[in-house]
């Protein structure tokens, strides 16, 4: 167990808590009474009556703690701690890589994104996204990298991004977002996959960009960084619940403290490098839509 405390930097004295309050869950839950309990994971009432104290200051044995998993079906990670889902085995699998968005209307993709949102009201959401940040995209912008999809779809993402413009309204809110200076500036030029949006609608988008970042600032920051010196795969981190990186058609999410922990410091690694800090990239955007 010291180990295990060594390695993710996490206070021995936090993991004993959380483990205390994570088995007096997991016994409410089983319906059982604390004898009754004890004696399905091989020790005897004053034993668990011992691990339920706040005056205890040490983790049972490795074979104690397995025990109480197999027996709740629960991770041993989630009992210490180390990860926010409870489940064990099959059911981790396909919550750690699914989400294959489908063609059309509203898709499971869609939904969970909804609802990781929704849970991590509160937190701090961290974005870096694939294009532009998915909020302050316009109408026009949104039906043109859709227009090889399903005719619906288009419909679907506009509503979803007039959703979390919505909510990024909300006083509670606060998002960073990071993206490279290069890729902002290839969209003001119509590079790649620009090269067919016209000037007129990337001249729109940018001014969208402008005017709602003023308005949301300073609940919503973007940073820029140099693209020749930084890289990140396009991802989203909801607080400390979960964090969603983007391979394509699917998503792969992470429930483990430990990653989400090294996703959070790898995007304040970005934040450390912006060439272009937040209050500067209306002044940046207002120089690319001259340029047009």
């Amino acid at each position: 167990m010291h180990q295990i405390c060594g390695e993710v930097g996490v206070d021995r004295r936090e993991i004993v808590e959380v483990f205390r309050e994570r088995l007096g869950e997991v016994i409410d839950r089983s319906g059982l009474s604390r004898s009754a309990f004890a004696g399905e994971i091989g020790h005897d009432r004053s034993t668990l009556s011992q691990l339920l104290s706040p005056e205890h200051v040490r983790l049972p044995r490795a074979e104690t703690i397995a025990a109480i998993a197999e027996h709740a079906q629960v991770s041993v990670d989630w009992l210490l701690g180390l990860s926010q889902e409870g489940q064990l085995g099959a059911d981790m699998l396909p919550q750690a890589l699914e989400l294959e968005i489908e063609a059309g209307g509203s898709s499971l993709a869609d939904e969970r994104l909804k609802r990781w949102h929704s849970e991590a009201a509160g937190y701090k959401i961290r974005y870096v996204p694939s294009s532009l940040p998915d909020l302050l995209k316009s109408e026009a912008v949104i039906r043109y990298e859709f227009q090889m999809q399903d005719s619906r779809m288009p419909k679907v993402r506009i509503e979803e991004a007039e959703r979390r413009l919505a909510y990024s309204r909300r006083p509670e809110t606060d998002m960073e977002v990071c993206s490279s200076v290069q890729s902002l500036a290839g969209f003001a030029r119509g590079e790649g996959i620009w090269s067919g949006l016209p000037d007129t609608d990337r001249r729109d988008q940018i001014d969208r960009m402008i005017h709602t970042l003023d308005e949301l600032y300073p609940t919503l920051r973007w940073f820029l960084f140099d693209g020749l010196k930084s890289y990140c795969v396009p991802m989203t981190i909801f607080g400390p619940l979960r964090a969603a990186v983007y391979i394509g058609d699917m998503y792969l999410v992470l429930n483990s403290t430990e990653h989400i922990r090294e996703l959070t410091y790898r995007f304040d690694n970005l934040i450390r490098a912006a060439v272009v800090q937040p209050p500067d990239v209306i002044g940046q955007l207002a120089e690319l839509r001259r340029a047009l």
